[in-house]
């Protein structure tokens, strides 16, 4: 997003100079840039491993680890944690995300689960207020949103599992990175615009992000000491520092008593985070998801996240259309109604399978999309909101039942892919919700809290239907995010790929899969391709591409209703030639732009 100024893969030397420069600047500091940064560039191709995320500095944190010995796993961690200061709006650790690997040598893949948790003491009623939801505005910017973060936890469950490098380590990059600076680019400029009413109110955010009062400066250096301090504590102590130490005291002090300026009048609500809720987190190690899809095998992330079995079911629907030989118009109806239909299917019956009885194998069974498959027609347009099938006792074209509409969720997330010389891969997606999370920065730690417990229905979506989304006592809540990793018949990695945008993750995973394997297009336009998301609404959104494009009018004539929205996720990922190098590939212009690096450019060799 921003252009890179601590980080230049081309100039490490600089750093050295640099960080006796700016080592005691106070949170917020801006300066002018003392370099001039390396444009972004949103595909690569080489040797020796491979870094795609939405910001060139992450990238190129990933790539020195990478160049220093370290996998996938270690590159991803290390990338992760340069956007929590690059992108502090989208990630950190104050959330959580979902860790997908491929492990080369066994040809297996494995997943980690590290969803936010509710407090124990959250039941069905978490934000209800006199009986009715609160709004949402009200729950986003308060203790209440908040959930235990998982992202560190994450971090040092996938690193001692399938790591190399230390945590101190990984983390050297970003340390150095909050501490020396990025420049500040348009988008989080705007960003920070959008955030800056209740930020203001919150005097460690406003300390932070506006410094002096004043928005940064689009060309100016950012700098959070506060952050690269962090860091520094967690690399010397470990992880267990954020759930255990003072750090776990600061964080239940700050969502328990939401530090707002009095003078603000604005009422933050409390949350119930305790040090016990913090102490007894765990990142979960979960089977992925499976299905065949063109005699590949796609794999994603389970429950708690619908991203794995949403894009299976709409894959398996989508199977038995030859898409690489459909026109664009029968291709874009295709998809939109099978993720209508997977929508539907997922508002009823995912959630939290500690707390639910998740169907997550009737939902990926070819059974089960053949049911819903038969309902898609190729001159008529289904009716949203569409009731959900039933994948324990799967009926062709059942149409009854009522529906479950789709709960909002934030779209502002983050995705990384990772890939290494031995040929391990990463997907990891990582986010705090809503675009600046609850707005609270933890005071002189440099990061923002969550507020992914507004994932949660506030009250059923449907009073006749069971809502899994409802709070609960240490419950995850439901995720769209969809990390996922592509193998062929043989077991070698195909393609990786993931994105941000809430609930839009999903639809947008499904077009790039389909744009680039069905459609034969090079993973970086696949990317890019303009987006079209239908979640089980009455109107698909659609990018201006497609709105302004030749497709919208006889689509329309089929009956589709489509809705302006002006972008829709960031993706990234990343392919293995067949001459054994990778490809790394992000957005062309989403978020402005992405940064796709490899460690050795080239050719064959």
């Amino acid at each position: 997003m921003r252009r890179p100024f601590g980080r230049n893969v081309t100039a490490l030397a600089v750093l050295a100079v640099v960080v006796s420069m700016s080592a005691a600047a106070p949170p917020g500091a801006t300066t002018a840039p003392r370099v001039d940064p390396p444009a972004k560039t949103p595909v690569a191709a080489g040797w020796g491993g491979a870094v795609a995320s939405v910001d060139a500095d992450a990238s190129a944190a990933g790539i020195e680890v990478l160049r220093a010995g370290g996998n996938a796993v270690d590159a991803a961690v290390a990338t992760a944690a340069a956007l929590g200061v690059t992108e502090p709006y989208s990630a950190g650790i104050g959330g959580g995300g979902y860790f997908v690997y491929y492990d080369a040598k066994s040809r297996t893949v494995r997943t980690i689960d590290g969803r936010e948790t509710a407090p124990r003491s959250a039941d069905s009623s978490l934000f209800l207020e006199d009986g009715k939801p609160l709004p949402f505005a009200d729950a986003v910017t308060s203790g209440l949103g908040v959930g235990t973060p998982g992202t560190p936890a994450t971090w040092d469950e996938a690193l001692s599992t399938w790591g190399s490098k230390s945590l101190r380590t990984v983390l050297r990059p970003a340390e150095e990175l909050a501490r020396d600076g990025f420049v500040v680019d348009d988008t989080f400029r705007s960003q920070t615009a959008s955030n800056q009413a209740r930020f203001a109110d919150f005097p460690a955010s406003a300390e932070l992000f506006l410094p002096d009062g004043q928005l940064p400066v689009t060309g100016s250096v950012f700098k959070n000491p506060d952050l690269a301090r962090t860091y520094q504590e967690l690399g010397r102590d470990g992880v267990g520092a954020l759930y255990r130490g003072k750090l776990a005291d600061d964080i239940v002090r700050t969502v328990r008593n939401p530090p707002v300026d009095p003078a603000s009048g604005r009422v933050a609500r409390p949350g119930d985070l305790t040090a016990k809720d913090l102490k007894g987190y765990r990142a979960l190690h979960r089977a992925p998801t499976k299905v065949g899809y063109r005699g590949l095998d796609v794999y994603g992330m389970a429950p708690s996240s619908s991203g794995g079995t949403s894009v299976g079911e709409a894959l398996n629907i989508l199977e038995s259309t030859d898409l690489s030989k459909a026109g664009d118009v029968p291709y874009l109806h295709r998809l939109i109604e099978a993720s209508r239909i997977a929508f539907a299917d997922r508002g009823r019956w995912v959630g939290d399978p500690a707390f639910e009885d998740v169907p997550t194998a009737g939902l990926l069974s070819q059974r089960f999309a053949d049911s819903r498959a038969c309902l898609i027609k190729d001159d008529a347009v289904l009716t949203s909101p569409l009731p959900p099938g039933d994948p324990r006792r799967p009926t062709a074209c059942a149409r009854g039942g009522q529906a479950a509409p789709t709960t909002f969720e934030g779209e502002n997330t983050t995705h990384l892919t990772t890939a290494d010389k031995w040929g391990n891969v990463v997907a990891y997606t990582l986010t705090i919700e809503s675009t600046g999370g609850s707005g609270i920065t933890v005071p002189n730690r440099g990061f923002l809290l969550n507020n992914e417990l507004t994932d949660f229905s506030f009250a059923p979506a449907n009073a006749a239907v069971h809502d899994p989304n409802l709070p609960g006592p240490g419950k995850r809540p439901r995720s769209s995010i969809s990390p996922t990793i592509v193998l062929d018949r043989h077991g070698k990695p195909v393609v990786a790929l993931g994105s941000p945008g809430g609930a839009t993750i999903i639809t947008t995973v499904l077009q790039t899969l389909t744009g680039h394997l069905d459609r034969g297009l090079p993973l970086v336009d696949a990317i890019a391709a303009p987006r079209a998301s239908q979640r089980n609404a009455a109107t698909t959104e659609i990018e201006p591409g497609l709105w302004d494009g030749p497709l919208r009018a006889p689509l329309e004539a089929l009956g589709h209703a489509f809705r302006l929205n002006p972008e829709i996720g960031a993706a990234t990922g990343i392919q293995r030639l067949p001459d054994g190098r990778w490809l790394a590939a992000a957005e062309k212009t989403r978020r402005g732009g992405g940064s796709a690096m490899v460690v050795r450019p080239g050719g064959r060799s």
